[in-house]
This record gives structure tokens, sequence and C-alpha cells, in this order.
């Protein structure tokens, strides 16, 4: 199976509907190897959270669902939002509130975030060596680190050239 497609600087152009059916496939293969359920509802949040690169506030996901019939009233949905968090599948931007695919899926990994401060696209990059600083430093002083989130504010490529 293929990774999902990173969250690359999304040209303006980009064809999300690539990056939602390997997100799908990934939840499918991880959801069944673990038993967990992938309820309709849990599908249909993860795919409006791949639909672009931009993180989504679960407001605005609210507003997407409030015309179709999955049950969205606002635990309903937050639910959804905790299992794909819980289960490695979306990442939270804390800074924006909002959230957005995981490029990693059932990966173990650090969230490590470009977000774009023109157009409002998050790249999810790899950053190894950066944790194993931020985890020496922290062993350094007798802490033991055990989450980390790292969100960068920027300008993307595009917008740059743009």
């Amino acid at each position: 199976m293929k990774k999902p497609a990173k969250a690359a600087p999304a040209g303006h152009a980009h064809d999300h509907e690539h990056c939602v059916e390997d997100a799908i496939a990934a939840a499918e293969k991880l959801c069944a190897a673990k038993d967990l359920r992938f309820t309709p509802l849990r599908r249909r949040v993860l795919e409006l959270v791949w639909s672009s690169h931009k993180p989504v506030g679960a407001y605005a996901l609210l507003d997407s669902l409030r015309n179709e019939d999955l049950g969205s009233a606002p635990p309903t949905v937050y639910r959804a939002l905790d299992f794909l968090i819980e289960n490695g599948l979306i990442h939270r931007i804390e800074r924006m509130n909002a959230f957005v695919g995981c490029s990693h899926p059932g990966e173990a990994h650090r969230g490590f975030f470009l977000i774009c401060a023109e157009c409002g696209n998050a790249q999810e990059i790899e950053g190894d060596g950066v944790s194993d600083t931020i985890v020496a430093a922290a062993s350094s002083r007798g802490f033991t680190a055990r989450e980390m989130t790292l969100e960068v504010t920027g300008v993307c490529s595009d917008c740059k050239s743009g």
C-alpha cells in the first residue's frame, strides 16, 4: 500500500483526491489491524481533514457535516477527531486549534509542521535530528520528554515565488 501523500507545499493546482484516497486506505488498514471501528463519521471527518493541506477547525468540520446524515453534533465530531488523533491518522495544530492529516499514519513519529502564514498550508516534516536535540537537552536537565509538537510559521515556496 502506498503511503498517504505528504502535506507537501501544495501548489494551488494540487489534486487532493489522491491524498484523501491514500489517507482512507491507510486508515482502513490500520483499523483492520487494530480491530477498530472505522465508522462512516470517522471516515468522513478524515476525508474532510485531508481535503486540503490547510489545517481545518472543528467548527468548519461541523459546518461541512451539517447537511450530511452522519450525526454532526459537536460531541460526536470531537469524539471522531479524538479517535483519529489517538490512532495517528491526524494531528492537532495547537496554535490554530485545527487539524491536519498525518503523512505517516500508524508510525511512531513526532509532529513537526511548517505553516505558511500567507496561504495557511501546513507541511509535516521529518525531524529526527530536531527531536534528538530536544530530548538530549531535556535529559541533561533531568527532564524526560514524552511528546512534542513543533509548529514553525513562515512563508512557503509557492507564496514566496507567487
